[in-house]
């Protein structure tokens, strides 16, 4: 990853008290060519940092219901907030020091690097005007996004981090790369953009 003082945990934490202090002054009018394949290349990724398990795991019975409404959004601005959260959220999840031995290391930094860069990218397209009646999206989506992520957590925590627990984690993480695709795939369709968009594997 990127070299700076701060722990992976740390800067995740700082990026997540970041966003209820920016403005929602949208200011992204294109989005940039490589953004079509971002979601494709994380997914690529995150397969690539998490192996199955060195032993068969047990049916999970357990299901994360994702808030699909903050998915059809019809104001950009707010596409735009959702799939900073989202990343924020993956990027704090992915960083944890409990992630499985077989998980390669490696690799899940070069996730994290991709996903932290495209935080920063997302950042830039909102503008500080020092209005607090700007500084926030809908609350109810913030808070939505939040369960979503804090029941996750929970279910990690329940099971001490198991390289079971994770595996079912992983699929949490693949799905929610493609929600973030439909969230960046509208808001290309709200602007030109020159490149082809690669579609999601549905592996």
């Amino acid at each position: 990853m990127t070299a700076n003082h701060q722990s992976p945990g740390m800067h995740s934490i700082l990026l997540l008290l970041l966003l209820p202090a920016l403005t929602t002054t949208f200011s992204c009018n294109h989005l940039r060519h490589q953004d079509a394949n971002f979601s494709w290349k994380s997914l690529q990724l995150l397969q690539n940092t998490a192996p199955p398990p060195p032993q068969p795991c047990p049916q999970q019975d357990v299901t994360f219901p994702f808030p699909e409404t903050l998915l059809k959004s019809k104001d950009k601005k707010q596409a735009a907030i959702t799939t900073l959260r989202i990343l924020q959220h993956l990027f704090n999840m992915l960083s944890s020091p409990h992630t499985p031995k077989h998980w390669i290391d490696r690799t899940r930094h070069s996730l994290l690097n991709q996903i932290q860069h495209y935080i920063h990218h997302l950042e830039q397209c909102f503008v500080n005007q020092g209005t607090r009646s700007q500084r926030r999206g809908p609350r109810n989506a913030h808070l939505s996004i939040n369960k979503y992520f804090r029941s996750i957590h929970n279910f990690l925590q329940h099971n001490n981090y198991s390289a079971c627990t994770w595996d079912h984690v992983r699929l949490q993480a693949r799905d929610c790369f493609r929600h973030v695709d439909t969230l960046i795939q509208w808001m290309k369709s709200r602007a030109p953009l020159t490149a082809s968009s690669k579609r999601l594997n549905t592996q």
